[in-house]
């Protein structure tokens, strides 16, 4: 399946986690009881989680907030996405981390999937909390803007 964006998954309890947090998945291959790999289709916005400890403590603690880029569009190199994505959100650090996923879970409380919020709303999480500041929250009205000027540009 050409031109999706593929992210490698895995899953070794209480060693190494890299997850996707939302997004709409296009294609799914189970690799073995710890691996898959799943892609996304051009254009759409998924979270992916990696964190990482060894027997002294937390090594990695990372989300990244990304949309996957069309053919032949520039991208970002991320490890474990092939070939990359735009980049709307990166945070490192566990208490970071905990505010995006709290922004994240803010965002479902509305009764909308995170991966048709604004992408302007993952750069300003992104922005605020690297800043160390709170993040405003995502607003139905915003959304409600977002999805218009969407539809005119289409």
């Amino acid at each position: 399946m050409s031109g999706l964006t593929h992210v490698e998954l895995l899953w070794i309890e209480g060693k190494i986690e890299r997850w996707i947090r939302f997004g709409r998945i296009a294609h799914e291959q189970i690799l073995d009881r710890r691996r898959r790999v799943v892609a996304f289709a051009p254009g759409s916005v998924f979270a992916f989680v990696r964190w990482a400890s060894n027997d002294y403590g937390t090594l990695v603690s990372r989300v990244d907030v990304l949309r996957a880029c069309v053919l032949g569009e520039p991208c970002s190199t991320v490890p474990g996405v092939t070939p990359g994505g735009e980049v709307l959100l990166r945070i490192s650090g566990w208490p970071k981390v905990q505010s995006v996923l709290a922004a994240i879970d803010a965002v479902e409380a509305l009764g909308l999937p995170p991966e048709d919020a604004c992408p302007d709303h993952w750069r300003h999480v992104h922005n605020r909390i690297s800043a160390g500041h709170e993040p405003r929250p995502y607003a139905r009205d915003r959304h409600r803007a977002w999805v218009l000027r969407r539809e005119m540009t289409a």
